[in-house]
């Protein structure tokens, strides 16, 4: 069973040093497997799907609290990826943890397989909502977040939402909603890299200033390198909360990460690799273990 094991105490700095190498290979093994299974389908996301594998590497490997043999254990924590269509990235984290077997990647939007090109909870182990339709996953997890309070439980809702995703009213709407009732249970993490399918946040749809809205909205903000594993694992902490305000963690990222000739190229939002592209992926991954 996998525990929210952030330290308590003060941790040596050998037993950071080894922790945040562990989680770092997870994210490079998460990687590996979302250009593997993208260019076996020849459809689908990386861009978006690469720049949460930190994330959720340290989400998947250290915080929830979950189980990968009991997926409807009552009192797991819950992660709702409301970004759907950047759902390899989901499943490379569910197949690494033992929700599934990894040979099932290779199926990814193939007729027929549970790893469609959005997630479904009714299809795939570990799933905890069926998302794509921008903004409805993170109105979901505030639902969770809220029945987990009338319950009295401890269980903590996580969500991920895009920067692109954050354009939709719908995500205004239930951010009003989670401030309103005090839902200090519920973290939303923003994978801000700055793209979406039809270019630049900031030509598209401006944003900015994110951090200000959320505060207005009266979340509780926290900014950080969201490729740095060490901070993405102090946002995570519980001792960063804020009684009675739901927690924003605003993930600066980089579209694509990892991969050289896809980082912050837009083209690579909603296209996959070519086989030859691939193997010059999982070469420069294969590369970045090796330093």
């Amino acid at each position: 069973m996998s525990k929210r094991t952030l330290r308590r105490g003060t941790p040596s700095l050998k037993q950071e040093e080894s922790l945040v190498s562990y989680l770092k290979e997870k994210a490079r093994q998460i990687r590996r497997d979302i250009i593997i299974m993208l260019a076996e389908a020849g459809s689908g996301h990386p861009g978006g799907s690469l720049s949460a594998a930190d994330i959720l590497a340290c989400l998947y490997f250290h915080v929830l609290r979950h189980d990968p043999k009991r997926p409807e254990w009552p009192a797991r924590d819950r992660f709702i990826l409301s970004k759907g269509h950047a759902c390899p990235v989901l499943y490379a984290a569910l197949a690494e943890a033992g929700y599934f077997p990894k040979e099932q990647l290779l199926t990814l939007r193939k007729l027929g397989s549970p790893l469609q090109g959005h997630p479904d909870m009714r299809k795939l182990p570990g799933v905890e909502m069926t998302t794509g339709s921008l903004g409805q996953g993170f109105s979901t997890s505030i639902g969770m977040a809220l029945a987990a309070k009338l319950d009295r439980s401890s269980r903590r809702i996580f969500v991920m939402i895009g920067d692109g995703e954050s354009q939709e009213g719908q995500v205004w709407e239930a951010s009003m909603a989670a401030s309103h009732y005090r839902l200090d249970n519920l973290t939303t993490i923003l994978d801000f890299n700055g793209l979406q399918i039809d270019g630049a946040n900031v030509e598209v749809m401006n944003i900015q200033p994110t951090a200000e809205k959320w505060k207005a909205f009266g979340w509780n903000v926290i900014e950080i390198d969201g490729h740095d594993i060490t901070q993405i694992l102090y946002a995570l902490s519980p001792e960063r909360k804020q009684p009675g305000k739901p927690t924003m963690i605003i993930a600066h990222t980089i579209k694509g990460k990892g991969v050289s000739f896809m980082e912050g190229v837009v083209d690579f939002h909603g296209k996959a690799p070519t086989k030859e592209q691939a193997a010059q992926a999982l070469a420069e991954l294969e590369a970045a273990e090796a330093t």
